[in-house]
């Protein structure tokens, strides 16, 4: 009768471990089923450029540094664990560079495109693309390249005593910045057509400054600039101006603009 007992149990574990085991795979299948079933994350690519341009039309010059951002956002908000969305960008006749290289929502990347002497007249398309598990989506953005002579040579030197009278001021008051005459800036011309007020655009590793001067007798030479966090905003966070050039006012911090 022992004997028999003991077979008795074996059976019933035997069958318990079956059933385990069962269900595991059952369960296993579904899963496999399901990941396979889902659709990659779908998100949106915006593309925005720096500075903001006067009208519909953008224009470049040889040589300068034509500069976009790129935001991605989420289609659908509960997707809790998307991945970074890569980006990649090109311009025929163009050195195009993309920083970073992936970024989530909430993250800003930069896309510099430098056309050269050979591309003036012409009217050139950066096409910016972000994938992420399969799924990509693709802009363009067209820009003119126009001759602008010197200007460079014209307004650089100027623009950094620009520049230079709100450095030293934000070292003393405003050192949440960490802007100091130590900085290093690369400069940039931006908006080429727009006349009698001056534009230029540094670039720290922090930060953009979007400097304009207005050339004109006290009290109208002004200088203002713009503070953008580069790689977590679109636009600046920041404004400031000197009201009188000549007169050596003190910056005063002021509202930013629309068109900024």
């Amino acid at each position: 009768m022992k004997f028999v007992d003991n077979r008795l149990a074996l059976t019933k574990i035997q069958a318990i471990l079956c059933v385990i085991v069962l269900a595991s795979s059952i369960v296993l299948v579904s899963y496999s089923l399901n990941a396979l079933s889902a659709e990659p994350a779908l998100f949106s690519l915006t593309i925005k450029s720096r500075p903001a341009s006067f009208g519909e039309a953008l224009y470049a010059v040889p040589h300068q540094k034509f500069l976009l951002l790129v935001t991605v956002g989420e289609v659908d908000q509960s997707n809790i664990e998307a991945k970074t969305v890569k980006i990649t960008a090109a311009s025929l006749g163009c050195e195009v560079t993309v920083y970073p290289q992936a970024i989530s929502p909430g993250q800003v990347g930069e896309v510099t495109v430098i056309p050269n002497e050979g591309q003036v007249g012409k009217n050139l398309t950066v096409t910016i693309q972000g994938e992420r598990g399969g799924v990509s989506q693709t802009e363009t953005v067209t820009f003119e390249v126009i001759e602008e002579e010197d200007r460079e040579a014209t307004l650089g030197p100027e623009a950094i005593l620009m520049r230079d009278k709100f450095v030293q001021w934000f070292a003393l008051e405003h050192q949440e910045f960490a802007i100091t005459n130590e900085t290093v800036w690369t400069g940039t011309v931006v908006n080429p057509l727009v006349l009698v007020v001056m534009h230029y655009m540094f670039l720290s590793e922090d930060w953009e400054m979007y400097v304009t001067w207005h050339i004109m007798i006290p009290p109208y030479d002004w200088s203002r600039v713009y503070l953008r966090p580069r790689y977590n905003a679109t636009a600046p966070t920041y404004a400031f101006e000197i009201s009188s050039i000549q007169g050596q006012t003190e910056p005063q911090a002021i509202e930013i603009p629309d068109w900024v």
